[in-house]
């Protein structure tokens, strides 16, 4: 059976700049290909960021961002986040898996066996080992640690978190989106450290908790297999995962995974005593719900008991004294 098409990305953005940079002048060129070699970073910034970093004034990029056929900064800005929006979902990704993989069983077996081993020897690196070190640092001390992950990293956040508890170090999930992700949002302190799982797509659920990481000065370590993006440049920490999704193939959590555990279990190694008296706290917890469990259960026993007699009695009794009355 035909394997279902791919549905391809429109760069409009890139359409236009190939279609006109030829024909602008000099300064709206550097202008227009500052733009398309950041396009990320360009999301956040002002026509007064990119003059600066062009070395025009801001009259020069809005001219630039109209030459190009936009109306202005804002209509730009709205095709942009269009084109990193659009990535390829989830069955696209599925189908071209499936399809290079074709009906062989071994083939499945080996793609993600070859892509977890990828990543582990990609966080065995030196550089991937002094990433994760400094991060285990930050977190040994934070006040409270966030994890962000949307749509399947979501559970690993969640994941995480738990665990982040029960080591005893204070944890949440920035897992949801519109006023759902702000009621999250607004738990983070100063003080606090923040996980954030992440790839090339700068959406808005990311570029606005890491404005608030920035606001009250909270370190940003993350989990990307996409170092040059605009994530990897707001953060502190890039610890570099393979995840094996390029060309349009399926990803495996996997590998994010084993680094999430890995820091977890470093970070619970370092702080043994909180650990162990965390874990102590939590199952003299546990044993105190099952005792009360236990304790209520017995009483309702007790009390169905007592009811059976009763009603025993009272359909006794009549008997009896019926018996007596027949005797004499």
């Amino acid at each position: 059976m035909a394997a279902t098409p791919v549905k391809k990305r429109i760069d409009v953005f890139g359409e236009r700049y190939r279609a006109r940079i030829s024909s602008l002048s000099p300064g709206l060129q550097a202008v227009a290909s500052y733009i398309y070699n950041h396009r990320e970073s360009v999301l956040e910034a002002t026509a007064m960021d990119i003059a600066t970093a062009t070395e025009v004034s801001d009259a020069t990029v809005v001219r630039a961002v109209q030459a190009l056929g936009f109306a202005g900064l804002r209509d730009m800005k709205k095709t942009l986040e269009a084109w990193f929006g659009t990535a390829v979902n989830s069955e696209e990704k599925m189908i071209t898996t499936v399809s290079e993989l074709a009906s062989d069983i071994n083939s499945g077996i080996d793609f993600v066996l070859d892509g977890h081993k990828r990543a582990c020897d990609t966080l065995a690196q030196p550089a991937n080992r002094q990433a994760i070190s400094e991060a285990i640092a930050l977190l040994i001390n934070a006040r409270q640690v966030a994890v962000f992950g949307l749509n399947a990293s979501g559970i690993l956040a969640d994941y995480s978190a738990r665990l982040f508890t029960r080591i005893g170090i204070p944890a949440v999930s920035l897992n949801r989106s519109g006023i759902a992700l702000a009621e999250q949002l607004i738990n983070l302190q100063r003080g606090d450290v923040l996980i954030m799982m992440a790839q090339k797509s700068a959406h808005r659920e990311g570029r606005t908790a890491i404005q608030e990481a920035k606001r009250l000065s909270i370190p940003l370590i993350l989990l990307t297999n996409a170092s040059d993006s605009f994530f990897a440049k707001q953060a502190d920490i890039v610890i570099t995962i393979p995840r094996g999704g390029e060309n349009g193939r399926m990803p495996l959590h996997g590998t994010v995974l084993v680094c999430l555990e890995m820091l977890i279990l470093s970070v619970a190694s370092a702080t043994a005593s909180r650990t162990m008296k965390t874990m102590k706290r939590i199952q003299d917890l546990n044993q105190s719900l099952k005792s009360a469990n236990k304790i209520r259960k017995l009483k309702d026993g007790g009390t169905y008991t007592i009811s059976m007699k009763k009603r025993e009695m009272n359909n006794t009794a009549p008997r009896l004294l019926s018996l007596s009355v027949r005797r004499f």
